[in-house]
């Protein structure tokens, strides 16, 4: 019976520095995500690339006043320059209602329900779906795909 005891006290023990990486890992990704949106509201695209992948892909998915579900590719140069070009007088705040991270090695996903506010004016709502990397030590989103809705928002 000690044995039974004292085998599965290591291995629980042997699991702690697992779960701190991975607590690590999630707190990370998630400052990754923060300081993505950081850069976006203030339009400081140097602070966005830095949490952006070269190779980063784009997605919106949404549906038209028709009912048709539409998947946009987006252009992840054109999206950092109309964040650098927006008027002064622009004010874009995405609120993140909530982060949910899952971590698995060097590959993360994080879902961000969001509203969408132009100057103080609630526009839509949907969720971020973020996937990143860790390369080299650093969380990088490579894929980030969200929706957009009117309806069912909490606003």
């Amino acid at each position: 019976m000690k044995k039974i005891y004292f085998g599965m006290l290591a291995i629980f023990l042997g699991c702690l520095p697992l779960q701190a990486q991975q607590d690590t890992s999630v707190a990370e990704v998630k400052k990754a995500i923060e300081t993505f949106f950081e850069g976006f509201h203030k339009g400081d695209t140097v602070l966005m690339k830095s949490t952006m992948h070269k190779d980063l892909t784009l997605q919106t998915i949404y549906r038209t006043k028709e009912g048709k579900d539409v998947l946009n590719k987006g252009d992840a140069a054109k999206f950092v320059n109309a964040i650098g070009t927006r008027l002064d007088s622009q004010k874009w705040l995405e609120k993140l209602l909530d982060i949910e991270v899952q971590v698995d090695a060097n590959m993360a996903h994080a879902w961000t329900p969001y509203e969408f506010y132009l100057n103080d004016t609630f526009s839509h709502c949907g969720v971020n779906s973020f996937q990143l990397m860790n390369d080299s030590g650093v969380w990088k989103i490579i894929y980030l795909v969200d929706t957009r809705r009117r309806a069912g928002c909490r606003e």
